[in-house]
């Protein structure tokens, strides 16, 4: 392959020997040309972040929350670095007056909030392993996990306090103390002491210890700070623990990436937190602020209110999931729409100019300065005014979702990929290249990559378009499954981590998601479906919000569940007299039709293969969610639990459509 502009060849590829595959070259960074980032001297832990941030910074806003005055949100109210560091220090005595010590392990379970990362530096202060619980998890997972990892404390936003309850008494062998971030009631008291446990509100335990002051251990790089437990497609959440050293390296690659093309975090930058801190991508991205003194404020849990408070915060950088980005793009959409024709066109124009101008290589600033001040600056006032940098993460980001956000929100918008065991982002696409658009970019400045061949799929690492599983290799890679070594041998082989992600090289050295190795089924004429490939390819109908397809070995071809997209499904019945709400739109056969001609349309285009097409669909109006199991927490598909959850329906849409 030629050469790629963003990338450096570090190794040569090697072909398949001793039944193992053969992978393609080693690449890293460009920005990483001469070698990656000495450490920082001092900078040795989680909490050294935090601590040279409230030596350097002490009276920088650090985290902020809406204050709730007579039922209404206000404005935000600030704690500064020094006084978020006071009241860790007594947390951090509080919970070794309780027992704990360097390597216990100490639950968090809540939405994203200032106790939590009080809570959290507490923990890195004193060695002792935060255990995130997922606020989506439910009761099931929070024991397991909790029993998993042998918590002796759990910390709880006031709701959740009955949900750990629920994990009595399997929890209780290791589970000693539970502290609420707000109050205790006394029912709650009298639960909690059947069992021999302590249970406090957030104000009691600060005074807990009193006067006690325990001295702080040595932190190391090596050392695990989380144990973070990925919420599997299938089976138990598996604990991945994550290093000192893990997150430090990450911190220092995004930082020299930021700084490699002229966006540095500045100590006056804002950061809205709503994704799960109990996610690493989440997590180290308020790593990264903390170490620049930088302000991150809280959301108030409700995503319906999620805009309103983007709009009072005002952030500038905004990190967000494909289902946020796709409902801000609903929404632009509709609001267009709903403009009339005179300012619909005048959108349209001013829209199509600035792409142009911006395919043509114009950077998004310069492309068309006057459409920008009188037709995008609104949209840009819509996420509060601010925001110079929108990155998407955790799950793909359909292609014309992008290429729209980068247009009209007079910010960049930019696409990562990475794993918990990668600690999050180890490829980011990169400013004002619009040619990659649909790619995770090329890698961050602190890893190396390169693709494995993987013969069943016919992915060819050496091919001239390289193709095949993304391989990471490098500092911040986790040190392993908590307790399943069988699972992390699995995956880390020779220092390199098996992401289970098929990729492809693309010429300017970005790196495109194209398939997921284990997503292979074969149907009855023989042939293989690489079903996320084909999900990806039909997720860009804009007809549709998402797609789940299935198929087997026993049938011929292939079927889908589709969570229609109700504008475009209300647009269409309103332009052919049908009439009905959503639901019933959603079960009209002609609308089925409408659907399946438009995914064939895409297949066509896409020069699928026969076998490849969608033959029936069912439309279901309600999202694919995590209350129904149907997905992760990252908006991954559970496989298992869809088909589960669809199998008497399946059933009928294939008897219908063999028959047929």
């Amino acid at each position: 392959m030629a050469e790629m502009q963003h990338v450096v060849k570090v190794e040569e590829g090697r072909p398949a020997a001793d039944g193992r595959p053969s992978v393609g070259p080693t690449y890293r960074s460009a920005f990483a040309r001469d070698g990656f980032l000495a450490p920082v001297d001092g900078l040795d832990s989680c909490y050294d972040i935090f601590r040279m941030a409230v030596e350097k910074y002490p009276n920088n806003r650090m985290l902020g929350h809406r204050a709730i005055v007579d039922g209404k949100a206000g404005a935000y109210v600030w704690r500064t670095y020094k006084e978020v560091f006071d009241i860790a220090n007594k947390i951090g005595n509080s919970i070794r007056s309780c027992g704990l010590t360097k390597g216990s392990r100490c639950g968090i379970y809540g939405a994203n909030s200032p106790e939590w990362i009080i809570t959290m530096e507490a923990c890195n202060a004193h060695g002792v392993y935060c255990v995130p619980l997922y606020d989506t998890l439910g009761a099931g997972a929070i024991e397991f996990i909790l029993c998993h990892a042998e918590v002796e404390i759990a910390f709880a936003e006031e709701k959740k306090v009955a949900e750990l309850l629920k994990t009595f008494p399997k929890s209780t062998e290791f589970l000693k103390t539970i502290v609420s971030f707000g109050k205790v009631t006394q029912e709650q008291k009298e639960e909690v002491s059947k069992y021999g446990l302590s249970i406090y509100s957030w104000d009691e335990f600060i005074s807990l210890a009193g006067d006690q002051e325990f001295d702080l251990p040595v932190n190391q790089r090596t050392d695990i700070c989380t144990i973070m437990y990925t919420s599997g497609t299938t089976g138990d959440p598996k604990g991945v623990l994550i290093s000192n050293a893990s997150i430090i390296c990450l911190i220092a690659g995004v930082d020299r990436l930021l700084n490699s093309v002229n966006e540095r975090l500045e100590e006056t930058d804002v950061y809205m937190s709503y994704l799960p801190l109990a996610h690493i991508f989440d997590r180290v991205v308020e790593e990264l602020f903390m170490f620049h003194g930088a302000s991150i404020g809280f959301w108030r849990g409700d995503v319906k209110l999620l805009v309103e408070d983007i709009g009072t915060l005002k952030p500038t950088i905004l990190c967000a999931v494909p289902r946020v980005l796709d409902r801000i793009f609903s929404g632009l959409q509709a609001k267009i729409s709903a403009g009339g024709f005179i300012k619909s066109t005048m959108f349209n124009l001013a829209y199509k100019f600035k792409q142009f101008r911006m395919m043509r290589g114009a950077k998004h600033n310069e492309a068309a300065a006057i459409c920008d001040k009188v037709v995008f600056s609104k949209v840009k006032e819509g996420l509060g005014g601010n925001v110079r940098v929108i990155l998407s993460g955790a799950a793909p980001l359909a292609t014309h979702v992008e290429e729209y956000l980068r247009v009209v929100t007079c910010a960049h918008v930019l696409q990562g990929y990475g794993l918990t065991e990668t600690c999050a982002g180890s490829f980011v696409s990169l400013p004002n290249q619009m040619s990659m658009i649909g790619t995770v970019g090329p890698p961050v400045p602190n890893i190396d990559a390169r693709l494995e061949s993987v013969p069943d799929m016919n992915y060819d690492a050496l091919a001239s378009t390289p193709r095949g599983e993304i391989c990471i290799k490098g500092e911040t890679l986790f040190s392993g499954y908590y307790r399943r070594e069988d699972l992390t041998e699995e995956v880390l082989v020779d220092g390199w981590f098996h992401t289970g992600d098929i990729g492809e090289w693309q010429p300017d050295g970005s790196m495109k998601i194209i398939d997921r190795k284990k997503n292979i089924f074969k149907l009855s004429q023989g042939e293989y479906v690489a079903v996320e490939n084909l999900e990806n390819i039909y997720g860009v109908v804009s007809a549709i919000d998402s797609i789940w397809v299935y198929g087997n070995s026993f049938e011929s071809f292939l079927v889908a569940v589709v969570n229609p997209n109700k504008e475009a499904l209300e647009s269409w019945a309103e332009g052919n007299g049908i009439s009905g709400d959503f639901e019933a739109l959603c079960e009209n056969p002609k609308a089925k039709e409408y659907i399946l001609g438009e995914l064939s349309k895409t297949g066509k285009e896409k020069k699928l293969k026969g076998f490849e097409f969608i033959r029936a669909v069912h439309l279901d109006p309600v999202p694919f969610d995590m209350e129904r199991d149907l997905i992760t927490p990252t908006y991954k598909r559970k496989r298992p639990q869809l088909l589960k959850y669809y199998q008497v329906l399946f059933i009928q849409l294939l008897l219908t459509t063999s028959s047929a």
